[in-house]
């Protein structure tokens, strides 16, 4: 949780330019949490992106129920 706080900050709360007005800024941070789960691959995911990675732990969950 920390580290997630400590990425929004860096990556959008400093980066970008906010709005000020909340429709703006809640689209904004859809847009960013988009390319933080989708886009952007994770070093301490194996370089996955964080959907890629939850997409193959429960591939492995479902093969080993399976088995």
């Amino acid at each position: 949780m920390e580290r997630s706080q400590r990425t929004h900050n860096e990556e959008f709360c400093e980066v970008m330019a906010a709005s000020d007005q909340l429709p703006t800024l809640n689209r904004q941070l859809l847009g960013w949490e988009h390319t933080c789960n989708c886009v952007r691959p994770d070093q301490a995911l194996g370089y996955l992106t964080r959907l890629e990675f939850v997409k193959r732990w429960k591939r492995s969950v479902q093969n080993q129920r399976c088995h």
